[in-house]
Parts: C-alpha cells; structure tokens; sequence
C-alpha cells in the first residue's frame, strides 16, 4: 500500500470519527460535517473547490440536494406540528389516551401508532413531525423522561416497518426489489423473524428503562420548543379529542389513500387517475400537501389557534430551518466521502475477499451505511456497485433482498445519522441527552436481528 493510499484510508476513518465525536460532544453538526468533510477532502486528495461546492453541496449526495428536495416537507410538517401544539387538539388526544389505555403505554402508544404509518408508506420525516406534538404531551401526562420518546419513536418508525417487515412500502424495499428484480415480500420468512426480533427486544429495552426512570425519579422536562406544546392552559380549553383527532387523520388518510386506490383500481385514465399517478410519483410533494392542508384545517377548526394563525404557522417554518439545515449538512459529508478512492477500494476489496459471502455482504453494506449515514443511500450504492457480485457467489436474490435491506438498517444509525440528527433537533435534545437509547433499539438490536437472519439463512 503506497503512502498516499494509506493517508487516504485513515482521513476517512479519522473524519468519521471525529464528525461521530464532534456529535456525541454537542458541537454544532453543521460545523462538525464541514470540518470532516475537510478532513476527507484533503486527505484524500480530492480538489477543494469540487470537494465543497460540488460534492458536499450539489453532488447526488451533497447537502443542498437533499435541502431542495425535502424542504417543503420539513416546512409542512413543521406548520402542522406547530398549529396541533398552539391549538392543544395534540394535549386532548394524548390525555384521551392515557385515560382509556393508561399512563404506563405511552411509549406502545408511539411505537405502534409510527411502525403503522411508515408501514403504510410515510416518510420518516413526516411520521417525525406528525408524531412529535402527540407523543411530547403523551409523555408528558404520563411523566416519562423525553429521551425514551426519541427512541420510541426511533423503534416505530425507523426499524423493522422499513427494513424488515415483509410488504413494506419503504424506499428500501423498493430499491432491493428493483436492484434484484424480486417482489416487495421477498425473504418474508426472514423479514418476519427479524421483525420480531427487532419489536422484541425494542419493547423490551425502553420499558424496562421507563421503570428505571420511574423508580430514580426521572420525569418529563419540557424542553424550549415544546412549551407550546406542554403549557397547560386548563383541561376546559381543550377541544374534544374526536374533533382533535379530524386533523391528522385527514393528514394520513390523505397521504395513503392514493397508494391504497392505486392498489384496488390499477391503472387507468381520466382526471381520478391522473391525480392518483401524481399522488403516487410524488412521495415528498403530496405528503407536504397534505401536511398543508391539515394545517389549514387546524387552523380553521380551533379558535385557540385561529387567533393568531399566522403567527403559528410563521413559527412553525422557523421551526422547519435548523433541522433541515443539519440533516443536509451530514448527508453532504456523506456525499464527499462515496468521491474518494479509498471508498471504491473499499468495495473492491470486500468482493476480492476469502469471507463467506453472507459475512462480506453485511461487512460491506454496513460500513456503507455508516459512512453515509443513511440505510437508502448506503443500499442505493451497494444495489448498484456489488449486489451482482454475491448474486454470483450463489446467494438467493430473495435472500439477499432482504437480508441486505436488514442490514442497511443497522449501522445506518449511529450519531452522525441524517434520520437521527434530524430526530434529536425538531426535539430539542442532544446526543449526550438522548443517543444511548436510540442507539441500542436503532444500531444493536437490528445488527443482532441482522446476525440471526444470517445464522438461519446459512443453515
């Protein structure tokens, strides 16, 4: 290895461990990305000028790529949570809840209700800002420390609903069907056990961490952004929970109904169908849409709001800017690093290698996914670049469908994570106040359902 390759290797190893650390440390990410990022660039050689204008800014990966693209949902979603908070419909449907299921299935609550949606086909982000002004004020009635809804919400809707769950609409599933030419349910047998796993253990861990809090005294503390959500006005000011409950169900029902009517109708002409197929091609601009139509019926419906609509919907594009500037900000890391040498070698050398082909499979797409931050773009590039490769080593196409899509899952989420920064921000938490406990149910027990699968495939 020639001197020049070997400094090239350790700037990555070094600019991701310094962007993790940077990270966990509470330093701003959008400066721990663009130092990183340097750190690659002038490791690896790579032109400063391209390095930052292009490739960590406008490149596939670069981080106005990914700001321009989900900017209108960050900004819809922002709106919603923000008119649902300021209107208290998300305190009356959190306390309609805990008095029908109790105080102690807050954290069931968020799971299912996010596993559901994204199942169902929302983007993650969306199903972030749908959920946050219930699932704050469901912890709040019932008193469970605000770091656990993180990682309730991490274990609903960034786990087995997207990786695992045989069926799955999810981006990943798309990519592995497309890439292998498989169906949505390929390796289902597998997607189910490591769906157990995954619920399992998940449900496991942050119960017995609540009982933990509970037993030292550990409670909900509201945090800046959610004063308008934790405020209690008085339980007399509250709308009735089923009008509370009009909003976000015109949101969802919105977002699914055309994936739900394409399903039974197929294709077709004529206006209806039209608006279906744009429905259906659009998954970042129809969810906005909606989100801004439930904004506008939050905003109709509730006094408590109507007041001073504009106000609340100004704030709540506000509110849409930090954490969308900081998720661009580590996929644009991301997007310098897949321009290096050393990450082409990288994938060379893992199909060259003398490991079992299931072993180098999640070898590769892991350390893919951990580079980049993101399960869809570490498959992305593992489905275009090696999946032929251990297609040819004699793995199934079902098989590897699924088990690399589990697999992207895993090391996709460690504190440098776009989902996870973006997580942390619109909650107002850091790393060092919530990371452990979204990592455990989003980095070590997929790993581990990942290594079973494996296991039971090998037999």
């Amino acid at each position: 290895m020639s001197f020049s390759v070997f400094i090239g290797y350790a700037g990555l190893a070094i600019a991701l461990s310094l962007l993790i650390w940077l990270a966990l440390r509470g330093i701003n990410i959008v400066f721990a990305a663009l130092l990183s990022a340097a750190v690659v660039i002038l490791s690896n050689g790579l032109p400063l000028a391209a390095g930052l204008g292009e490739y960590f800014a406008f490149g596939p990966l670069g981080a106005f790529t990914f700001a321009g693209k989900f900017f209108l949902l960050f900004a819809a979603g922002a709106m919603f949570g923000r008119v649902m908070g300021d209107s208290h419909a998300a305190s009356s449907i959190a306390l309609a809840m805990v008095r029908r299921l109790g105080p102690s299935r807050a954290l069931w609550i968020t799971v299912l209700a996010t596993a559901l949606l994204t199942y169902g086909g929302v983007v993650v982000f969306v199903v972030i800002f749908a959920m946050y002004p219930l699932g704050i004020k469901l912890l709040q009635q019932a008193d469970i420390p605000k770091r656990l809804f993180c990682a309730a919400l991490a274990l609903g809707a960034g786990t087995f609903t997207l990786t695992a769950l045989p069926g799955t609409p999810s981006i990943h599933n798309v990519i592995s069907s497309v890439a292998l030419g498989t169906d949505l349910f390929a390796g289902g047998w597998l997607g189910i056990l490591a769906s157990v796993i995954m619920f399992g253990l998940g449900m496991w861990y942050l119960e017995s961490q609540r009982q933990r809090a509970a037993a030292r005294g550990e409670g909900f503390v509201a945090g800046p952004r959610d004063r308008h959500i934790a405020d209690d006005p008085g339980e007399e000011n509250y709308p009735h929970w089923a009008l509370a409950l009009l909003p976000p169900v015109l949101v969802l029902s919105a977002i699914l109904l055309p994936r739900v009517l394409s399903t039974v109708l197929g294709e077709g002409e004529g206006p209806g169908f039209a608006l279906l197929a744009f429905a259906n091609a659009q998954p970042v601009v129809w969810p906005s849409l909606a989100l801004f139509a439930g904004t506008l019926v939050t905003v109709l419906m509730f006094a408590a709001v109507r007041r001073h609509a504009l106000y609340s919907i100004g704030e709540g594009t506000q509110d849409s800017i930090i954490p969308l500037i900081n998720t661009a900000a580590v996929i644009g890391f991301a997007g310098v690093v897949t321009q290096t040498q050393g990450f082409a070698q990288f994938n060379d050398i893992m199909l060259q290698s003398s490991l079992p082909p299931l072993i180098s499979m999640f070898t590769s797409i892991s350390v893919i996914s951990a580079i980049t931050g993101s399960a869809s773009g570490g498959l992305q590039i593992f489905m275009s670049t090696m999946a032929d490769s251990y297609l040819a080593m004699g793995i199934e196409p079902a098989t590897l469908h699924r088990l690399a899509t589990i697999a992207a899952g895993g090391f996709d989420s460690l504190p440098h994570s776009g989902a996870v920064v973006a997580t942390l921000t619109i909650t107002g938490l850091t790393h060092r106040d919530a990371y452990r406990d979204m990592g455990v149910v989003t980095v070590v027990i997929p790993v581990l359902a990942t290594l079973t699968c494996m296991a039971v495939a090998s037999l």
